[in-house]
């Protein structure tokens, strides 16, 4: 957003460095040509106050630079219910805490959605503007919540049967519209936009994020339908085989961008500064997988009949296969944490805190890391590992410690007038 009171050529930078972010040449060099002023809401509002010099920006200039972004702070509130949920030492105050960032996830959801539509109102064209835009489409599916998964985790169990009901017939609407929003995404930008690979940031997976949330959702449903005893009203064989068909694609989609990810690393270095928060989202496709995968494998008795496909133990080869097939992907997850942790390093440095100004997008510290957070917690209630548990529960509270830290920055922003 512009800073309020007489526009100046300042807040002209400003606007132009935070469209920059994520697409100028990586480590120092040379910067690809900026896109065109007018492309940006920012600049449409500068150059308004210009032709008035005692024009002020006020609370309508600002909503209209109210961008998709926005919606990843939501997906970090979520995700922090949802790694609460997960920690396997339950307690009184802990499930009031999870319940407390889940009602702030519904609150700040829907202030959001009001935001994004005044914007879309007021400025006709806007609403087009914003996928064709190269980099705030890539965040339009951040508008996917969590909401839905912490729902059969919170909800469900504290609910009527309707209740599941409705959560049953959402994941259905879910797996649709995710396909078609993912496919769409890709199909809009691929027609519109040029991303060239020394550009490439792992948040280019984004599109593709709906779809890697089907697992979570999926065993999370079935989980609430065994703990409630209703899992003889939900077909919960069709729920997993689609939950982890359309979590296999959206793995599969990820792991081909992040390999152009590594080799954008390998020809150019490791990102400009404000591009270094969306390294992080490079943790998220494997972990999502993994404690999805994980959570459904260790309920396959309860999901699959006995003698599936003839096989005597099927659902124990399946719970098997699960669970090596998160172990592999946890560690993959944990090996982008330690890349995504060490591109941080050189800040640590006094002279280089300046150079990563706050944006939105420092959310991405947060919800990628949920998604580590759970696939750990499950592998180790899985395997019944004490230490995998701890370490769950040492990352847990880390995270929940970085989501004030970036919380308060952007309400400190806000206030400041600087966001």
């Amino acid at each position: 957003m512009v800073q309020e009171g007489n526009a100046t050529n300042t807040s002209s930078s400003r606007s132009t460095q935070g469209r920059g972010d994520y697409f100028t040449r990586g480590n120092g060099g040379s910067s690809s040509p900026p896109p065109p002023a007018t492309d940006s809401l920012n600049a449409v509002v500068v150059a308004k106050a210009r032709g008035n010099p005692n024009r002020k920006v006020g609370l309508r200039d600002r909503i209209a630079c109210f961008q998709w972004t926005w919606f990843t702070m939501t997906m970090a509130t979520g995700g922090i219910a949802n790694v609460l949920h997960s920690i396997p030492y339950r307690s009184q105050w802990l499930t009031g805490i999870g319940l407390a960032f889940f009602f702030l996830n519904i609150c700040l959801y829907v202030m959001n959605c009001v935001l994004i539509s005044l914007r879309f109102y007021w400025h006709p064209g806007s609403l087009f503007n914003s996928f064709t835009d190269q980099l705030e489409s890539l965040f339009i599916s951040a508008i996917v919540t969590t909401i839905l998964i912490t729902t059969c985790q919170y909800g469900v169990p504290n609910a009527g049967p309707w209740l599941l009901s409705v959560v049953e017939a959402c994941f259905w609407i879910y797996v649709g519209v995710s396909y078609l929003v993912s496919a769409g995404l890709y199909l809009t930008l691929w027609s519109t936009q040029a991303f060239p690979i020394h550009t490439m940031t792992p948040v280019w997976v984004f599109p593709a994020y709906p779809l890697l949330l089907t697992a979570p959702f999926g065993s999370n449903l079935v989980s609430a339908a065994n703990k409630t005893g209703r899992l003889d009203g939900m077909n919960t064989v069709a729920v997993t085989a689609a939950a982890i068909t359309v979590q296999g694609m959206g793995f599969l989609i990820s792991f081909m961008i992040c390999a152009a990810f590594l080799y954008r690393l390998m020809t150019q270095k490791l990102p400009r500064d404000h591009q270094r928060p969306g390294v992080f989202i490079s943790i998220g496709p494997s972990g999502f997988t993994a404690a999805g995968i994980v959570q459904l494998g260790s309920l396959s008795s309860a999901i699959f009949p006995s003698g599936l496909a003839g096989a005597e133990h099927a659902a124990s080869m399946l719970r098997l296969l699960a669970y090596m097939a998160g172990l592999w992907l946890w560690g993959l997850s944990v090996w982008f944490f330690l890349v995504s942790v060490g591109s941080l390093w050189k800040y640590l440095r006094p002279e280089n805190k300046a150079k990563l100004r706050f944006q939105m997008t420092w959310f991405s510290f947060v919800f990628p890391n949920t998604a580590l957070v759970t696939a750990t917690e499950a592998l180790g209630t899985a395997f019944d590992s004490t230490g995998l548990k701890v370490f769950g529960c040492v990352l847990a509270a880390c995270l929940v410690l970085v989501w004030i830290l970036v919380f308060g920055q952007m309400l400190r922003c806000l206030w400041r007038k600087e966001l």
